[in-house]
């Protein structure tokens, strides 16, 4: 194998950089295989106060503040980012063709999984180090699977801060990027930091329905949408689900405010993640309706393989609910009464408390057949509260007919 032409690190640097723009990547930088201390005290209090919510793997034995346990011998972390589009949904279907009930999906996930596009080029690169240094590099690629603080290394690699939303934000770019790795045993210089750019700037915490920051760069994942759509897979609380709109995978409330990324300038889009409408502008009815083999076909080669089909599901029954169409009412019934999954019959039993004002004698009477048979015992809970909202209205609005003084003295 030929030595490279440039023998001094900023050199090869300036290669390695060369040939990951060359590969589509829209930023590159560098960072020493050191612990991040910083990182590693910020995720040990995020821990100890159960912000993480059910994401048990967290608190795993691999030291994700390490990127020397991933590679013997690391020395350098190259850190890249794949930019995808964002900025709001853009119409993919043909004129006329208009959804009754759209879903939300982020806009990473409106396309092909970026895991199929990130790991291919992240390979490529180290191939590239090979011909660069001159030898056979120990390499290692990692997404978001492996263990390792990815905001923490773009920060020290100068590739973006974290903003107060807890993403990281390029200037320039903005925060609709994905962050990848490739850990090195050549030793390269650090490239320059970047300082904290939110400033005074509050946009992503207030906009946040569900009040999910605590504060400043802090997230409590267990009221956050993404959180809520995607990771969890159990009962989401009550409370919740009205704050949740129409979204079924993901929520991109805190960056669609963010002033880094409301620019007019065009930014860099990776070709390989194509936006398809399909998963644009999913019709929650046939969310809800999914079979498991219809289920395998939708999620196929996409990032929403991260979600079993109930899940899918059951974040269709929350939109239905939140939609105000009591033309959703008939589907919903449907599936609480033949849904095998009891969080799907349960989550649908609360959009049609929702929903139940628009026919409440329908809904009223489907609920109550389903109440007759239903074995689980949270479902039930379910109806009952989703009868009690149907009738409180129909009890109110009884009461109001009855003009007192027509009442007769005992």
């Amino acid at each position: 194998m030929p030595q490279a032409e440039s023998s001094d690190p900023t050199g090869w640097a300036k290669e390695v950089a060369d040939a990951a723009l060359g590969l589509g990547f829209a930023r590159v930088g560098f960072a020493p295989a050191q612990r991040f201390e910083r990182g590693a005290k910020a995720l040990t209090s995020w821990l100890d106060a159960g912000l993480n919510g059910e994401m048990a793997y967290l608190r795993d034995h691999s030291d994700r503040a390490d990127p020397r346990t991933l590679l013997p011998g690391a020395k350098t972390l190259v850190v890249v980012a794949l930019s995808y589009s964002g900025g709001g949904l853009v119409e993919l279907r043909k004129p006329g063709a208009a959804l009754a009930h759209p879903g939300y999906v982020a806009a990473y996930a409106r396309g092909a999984d970026y895991h199929t596009v990130m790991r291919p080029k992240l390979n490529a690169l180290a191939r590239a180090c090979n011909q660069i240094f001159g030898r056979e590099v120990l390499a290692r690629a990692c997404v978001d699977t492996a263990p390792l603080l990815e905001r923490e290394a773009a920060w020290l690699a100068g590739v973006g801060f974290t903003g107060k939303n807890t993403l990281s934000i390029a200037p320039g770019l903005g925060s609709y990027f994905m962050l990848g790795e490739l850990v090195l045993d050549v030793e390269l210089p650090q490239s320059l930091g970047l300082a904290q750019g939110c400033g005074k700037c509050r946009s992503c915490l207030d906009a946040c329905p569900t009040q999910a920051f605590v504060s400043e760069y802090v997230l409590d994942a267990r009221r956050c949408i993404s959180y809520l759509t995607i990771e969890y897979r159990g009962v989401i609380p009550r409370e919740l689900r009205p704050l949740m709109g129409n979204h079924v995978f993901g929520c991109d409330i805190c960056q669609a405010v963010c002033p880094y990324n409301a620019t007019s300038e065009a930014k860099p889009t990776q070709p390989g993640l194509p936006r398809k409408a399909d998963y644009a502008l999913p019709e929650l009815l046939s969310l809800l309706e999914l079979t498991s083999s219809g289920y395998r076909r939708f999620a196929r080669r996409t990032a929403m393989r991260r979600i079993p089909r109930a899940c899918l599901a059951r974040n269709a029954a929350i939109a239905l609910g939140n939609s105000g169409d009591p033309s959703a009412i008939q589907p919903l019934l449907n599936a609480l009464h033949s849904h095998l999954s009891p969080l799907v019959r349960g989550h649908a039993a609360w959009a049609l408390g929702k929903l139940g004002g628009g026919d409440p004698a329908s809904s009223a009477e489907g609920l109550a057949l389903a109440n007759a048979r239903e074995g689980d015992a949270w479902v039930r809970e379910e109806i009952e509260w989703a009868l009690s909202e149907i009738q409180a209205p129909c009890l109110k609005e009884e009461s109001a007919e009855v003009d007192p003084r027509t009442l007769k003295r005992s």
